[in-house]
């Protein structure tokens, strides 16, 4: 006898559950995943009593609803095969690229798209299964972008948000894509769309008029409702996230990360600081300063003896034969410079290629003079406001791409365009040496936007614009 799975008023859908499973002798057991999407959703959807529906990254495995740290989760099942071509296929090899200005060629495989189709609807109807009567759907990012459609069809019932925590391309490079009436059209499934940018927000729209005639007027898309005949509203906006604030402020001003701050200044020799922190993704920009630093010590406008660059890099989609062959160029570049400039007990580039801890990250973000963020395209990046939530002193410069979502936030930052290597040489060499009063200046500004909008913010201006009233967001 098959029993009705319990439904929610709240349902958050994104491609991970908010845990990872840590098999241990006893059995596996389920922790939860650091993230600031994770630290946003956890307390509505726990003051809801919500569900998060999505994978639990194990391949092949079916694996029941339960529930951690009072948030009830809904696993979606997948194959190894079906994250192959969803995931690193289509999602990471076909769009990702497209929506990151093709600084890498896409691939279009039509088998992928097949499997994208197929998990979406996967998703959806699990979505479709869990959600009350009248129930909020939040769908998250660019893997699920067939979601919101697939889930009006099943459900009308129901209020759906969709968000993007990517760039949206302008439309002569979305064009590309063989399906991209059909992404267009299961996004428009949702009720509010929103985007880190305005740019964003626009570009999207310019695609959704040329695919599909839809024009927005007064604020909205008026989209065609198969259950009524009629037309509904779709609101197209931009809503910036952010990181909690409070939470990275309070870990860096404790006596520990203080403490070990010190440690990193020490075990550099005392020289001034400059950090990238970067997933090792080749929209990052992580080549470009590296050749920019490389020059500068060429040049002699950079003293190694007095300037020392830490470089980390986690592993990002080792499976994927792009990532692999940028982390080569990577460390073949590292290896370069530390032969010329590098002298014993004192490295021109300190090159980790490991995760951290949240408070070994503080710890850098407090030891660096300078943060180096210098993305060649980026939705958002949350380092730059992670430096600057973490500059408890007050100090620090960051240099930010105007690529990145953050520059149209933190205007105090140095804006650079990172494929003009001259420029970041020079903002470099400006930030080494900016005098004590301009760097406070600026980081006292920076530090009032990153305390104010936080990631708690972003979920409930958009959770209220969902709602219409307000509620959801109580």
């Amino acid at each position: 006898m098959s029993t009705t799975p319990p439904t929610f008023d709240l349902v958050v859908v994104a491609n991970r559950l908010p845990v990872d499973r840590v098999d241990g002798p006893t059995g596996p057991t389920w922790v939860t995943a650091p993230g600031g999407l994770v630290t946003a959703l956890e307390p509505i959807l726990a003051a809801r009593e919500g569900a998060w529906v999505g994978w639990p990254g194990v391949p092949d495995e079916t694996v029941e609803p339960f529930t951690a740290d009072s948030i009830s989760l809904v696993p979606v099942r997948l194959s190894a095969d079906e994250v192959e071509a969803y995931y690193e296929g289509l999602s990471n090899s076909t769009i990702w690229p497209i929506y990151h200005d093709v600084i890498v060629p896409a691939t279009f495989e039509r088998s992928w798209w097949q499997a994208y189709l197929r998990v979406n609807d996967r998703f959806a109807a699990r979505a479709a299964e869990v959600a009350a009567p009248g129930a909020t759907v939040w769908v998250q990012d660019y893997q699920l972008q067939l979601v919101p459609q697939m889930l009006r069809e099943r459900r009308p019932d129901v209020r759906i948000g969709y968000f993007a925590h990517i760039p949206f391309p302008p439309y002569e490079l979305f064009a590309q894509l063989p399906w991209r009436t059909d992404i267009v059209k299961g996004m428009l499934g949702a009720d509010l769309i929103g985007f880190q940018i305005d740019a964003d927000a626009d570009n999207f729209l310019r695609a959704t008029r040329a695919l599909t005639g839809l024009s927005r007027r007064r604020g909205q898309l008026r989209v065609p409702d198969l259950s009524t005949a009629g037309t509904r509203g779709v609101t197209v906006t931009d809503f910036p996230i952010s990181i909690d604030s409070a939470a990275l402020s309070a870990l860096a001003a404790s006596p520990e990360v203080a403490a070990q701050a010190a440690q990193v200044r020490a075990d550099l020799g005392g020289r001034r600081i400059i950090l990238g922190v970067d997933r090792l993704d080749y929209t990052k920009g992580i080549r470009h300063r590296l050749q920019a630093y490389a020059e500068l010590l060429a040049e002699g406008r950079i003293d190694p003896a007095e300037v020392v660059l830490v470089q980390v890099a986690t592993p990002s989609r080792e499976r994927v034969e792009d990532y692999r062959r940028l982390r080569d160029e990577v460390e073949l570049i590292v290896g370069r410079v530390n032969g010329d400039y590098a002298s014993i007990g004192q490295p021109a580039v300190v090159y980790l290629h490991q995760n951290h801890d949240r408070a070994a990250m503080a710890a850098l973000y407090r030891a660096a003079d300078v943060m180096l963020v210098t993305p060649l395209r980026d939705g958002m990046n949350l380092v730059a406001k992670e430096y600057v939530a973490a500059r408890v002193d007050g100090d620090g410069v960051l240099i930010l791409s105007e690529f990145a979502g953050a520059a149209v936030e933190l205007r105090q930052a140095l804006l650079i365009n990172p494929h003009d290597i001259a420029g970041v040489k020079d903002a470099i060499v400006r930030a080494v040496g900016m005098p004590s009063g301009d760097r406070r200046a600026r980081m006292r500004r920076l530090r009032r936007v990153v305390l104010q909008r936080t990631v708690q913010r972003w979920a409930a201006d958009f959770f209220t614009e969902l709602s219409g009233n307000g509620a959801v967001a109580s």
